[in-house]
């Protein structure tokens, strides 16, 4: 067995750990290796925006996870995406750059982690911002993370655009002021018509610096610990067992799936868990893997007439050349979408003083994503709870390393959710009945317009709901005092020294939109705490 040594090792080369990668390594004094169970991002579909069609079910850039069956979804277990490669799901998500509202953070602020309120973090998402509208009070410009506006438009999201004023959603021009509430194109993590994940942007440009190492398909068995304090990590790659030891810390950005995964692989969590999957107890902390929040959304079909759709467009050979060939001379046209090119923030009742839910509408529809486009012209406004009361789990289902978790999202398993799923719906059939989308007809096939009363709606939501691929929590932030805390408010793992966790898992609560930056920015911020600690060590 090989042994290496380095002063930071990140497990996980996705969203944070990309950013994690890149601040930690500035300094050429230290010595930072990069460790990810997925492989390279060399696939065109990595690359090309539309490319998610293929990515999504695809073995080669999803570990392909499923959940356990859902008690709220009829007992469907539902696809569960996740990038399987460098960038991890920033390679394959919807490109949405979305921060969520100014009360999400300030939220986490009155829970008592201090630092982490709406102006506290603001700097951080600025900090590597790169904004097509250059440097403002609120955006930044020159950092790694582009953001662009969409490169194509449909007349018919135009027309729902003007639906969501009827409705009472105003147009704004910008989601990321810290209220979202109003109807925008979302603008989105693109470089000139090409994706623009966290590799692209933080890990590939400095992999020529000599004191970072990147390891890919290389697969975390366990961390290693003296005494209470994490000294590195054992992996396996390419059928050989390493072991890497870290002089200052190992940080976890393997995700809201797979970190909380690798503390109850090395003993830490619920005991009784980890003794049921045969590992020994190392450390008992029974949050680990609890707390699992997600978006559910719920699919809303429409069949329109007189529109252009993507569903159309797909269908002529034609017409697909025609858009390889705009992308290939313009790097413009459908083959830069991301799969939602509208959204609309709004409250699904009066009860809610800020946006609850999130509209995503596309000029295209489908089974599943990963699924061929339906033959008929339609489109899809997709409806999502963005403060969700369910909460589930996401465990080691075996002392396996390679075997997937159980993920339990338990969603729609409060009242309250049911009702905003019920609203929900009534609300996305007020928008494609409005005025303005009345020249192209929009008939409901799903769930279908025979479900009126508040059980049948109930019922629908559980048919249709699947995750919009924002899982977070699993390994929250808290005070000391809350016996389901994880980490503390600058990431450490409660009970242990030179261990930290560093992505989605650590939010205590979700954002109210796409999670994605707001990942990202709990790295930029992670990243300067654990220098300045380790500067004062």
């Amino acid at each position: 067995m090989s042994t290496e040594t380095y002063d930071f090792i990140v497990v996980g080369a996705g969203s944070a750990g990309c950013v994690l990668a890149n601040r930690l390594s500035r300094d050429p004094s230290h010595r930072v290796l990069i460790v990810e169970a997925g492989g390279t991002d060399n696939w065109i579909w990595f690359h090309i925006p539309v490319g998610y069609l293929y990515a999504i079910g695809n073995p080669r850039a999803d570990w392909m996870f499923k959940t356990a069956p859902e008690p709220g979804l009829g007992g469907r277990s539902i696809a569960y995406p996740r990038g399987r490669v460098v960038g991890g799901s920033s390679a394959i998500n919807a490109m949405i750059y979305m921060r969520g509202q100014a009360a999400d953070y300030d939220g986490w602020r009155q829970l008592g982690l201090t630092g982490w309120g709406w102006d506290d973090v603001l700097p951080y998402f600025k900090r590597h911002e790169d904004h097509h509208g250059g440097t403002s009070v609120l955006h930044g410009a020159g950092g790694e993370w582009r953001v662009e506006r969409p490169r194509v438009s449909w007349p018919i999201l135009d027309a729902a655009r003007e639906a969501g004023v009827e409705i009472g959603i105003p147009k704004i021009d910008d989601f990321n002021r810290g209220d979202n509430e109003g109807s925008a194109y979302f603008e989105v993590n693109q470089r000139r018509g090409r994706r623009w994940s966290a590799a692209t942007g933080f890990l590939k440009p400095i992999l020529k610096r000599p004191n970072l190492r990147l390891a890919t398909g290389a697969h975390v068995e366990r961390i290693l610990f003296d005494g209470r304090r994490a000294i590195g990590l054992r992996y396996s790659q390419d059928g050989r067992n390493h072991e890497a030891r870290a002089s200052v810390e190992v940080i976890l950005a393997a995700g809201a799936i797979g970190s909380p995964q690798l503390l109850e692989l090395s003993g830490v969590g619920r005991p009784e868990l980890i003794q049921s999957i045969g590992a020994p107890v190392f450390h008992a902390l029974p949050g680990v893997g609890e707390n699992l929040q997600d978006h559910l959304q719920l699919r809303a079909i429409f069949a329109v007439e007189g529109a252009r759709t993507l569903n159309v467009d797909y269908q002529s050979p034609f017409k697909r050349a025609m858009m390889g060939l705009d992308y290939a001379l313009r790097r413009r046209g459908p083959m830069t979408m991301a799969p939602s090119q509208l959204g609309l923030f709004t409250t699904s009742s009066p009860d809610y003083a800020t946006a609850n839910i999130e509209f995503h509408v596309q000029p295209l529809s489908l089974d599943r994503f990963g699924e061929p486009l339906h033959a008929y012209p339609a489109i899809t406004i997709s409806v999502c709870n963005l403060r969700p009361e369910s909460r589930g789990s996401s465990h080691a289902a075996s002392a396996d390393p390679r075997a997937a978790p159980i993920i339990q999202p338990s969603y729609l398993s409060t009242l309250a959710d049911r009702r905003v799923a019920v609203d929900s719906i009534r609300l996305a059939r007020r928008l494609a009945s409005a005025r303005a989308l009345a020249r192209y007809a929009p008939r409901e096939l799903l769930p279908g317009p025979k479900l009126q009363d508040d059980e049948e709606l109930a019922r629908a939501a559980s048919e249709i709901g699947t995750t919009i691929f924002h899982p977070v929590g699993t390994a929250k932030m808290g005070s000391a005092q809350d016996p389901t805390a994880v980490v503390d408010e600058r990431l450490r793992v409660f009970g242990l020294g030179g261990i930290r966790v560093a992505d989605a898992s650590v939010m205590p609560r979700i954002t109210s939109g796409n999670t994605g930056s707001p990942t990202m920015m709990i790295a930029e911020k992670a990243a300067e705490m654990i220098l300045a600690d380790a500067r004062a060590a």
